[in-house]
């Protein structure tokens, strides 16, 4: 599908995990700036908008005056410092997010050129579900994967049976009467 992507698994598996749960046409406010994810969405006529590069720790006005049905988050959360603020003020209904899982035999990933490119959390599953649960969301559907590496030793062997992806379908709780 996306052969000469880089993460065509992830790509395929996250847009099959959408499209059993969005409808295309949905209107998106898909978390981060505009990215490869957000054209491959686009292009199988999901209406995506993306917020645009603040700093979604300090300013979620974007997310929070949006009118779209749907919030798509894939692999941004492990970025903030703190997810449950913009996970609370998401208006929409439905969220889609992803998230990179805590390996043991792995550090948190941090990129040797990009200061703002680093992980401050990954997450257990039962963490991130845990941070939707408290901000107001009910997990409707989950999914892990591997990424497995075309290389050769014991981690790449690890990562072959381990997953590394997590994603969720979630929607936001009803109030209680």
């Amino acid at each position: 599908m996306y052969e000469n992507n880089f993460p065509s698994k992830r790509y395929a598996r996250t847009l099959s995990f959408l499209k059993k749960h969005i409808a295309p046409k949905s209107p998106i406010l898909d978390l981060g700036v505009d990215n490869p994810f957000s054209k491959i969405m686009r292009e199988q006529g999901y209406q995506v908008e993306n917020t645009h590069g603040e700093d979604l720790d300090m300013d979620f006005s974007q997310v929070s005056s949006s009118e779209a049905e749907v919030v798509t988050a894939f692999e941004i959360f492990e970025h903030l410092i703190a997810p449950f603020n913009v996970l609370s003020a998401i208006p929409a209904n439905k969220l889609v997010a992803s998230i990179p899982l805590r390996l043991w035999f792995s550090s948190a990933y941090q990129s040797k050129t990009d200061p703002w490119d680093r992980h401050y959390h990954e997450f257990e599953d039962w963490q991130f579900d845990w941070l939707l649960d408290k901000a107001g969301w009910e997990i409707k559907d989950r999914e892990k994967w591997t990424n497995p590496v075309k290389k050769i030793g014991f981690r790449p062997l690890l990562r072959r049976f381990t997953p590394r992806y997590y994603i969720v379908y979630a929607e936001r709780k009803k109030p209680n009467p």
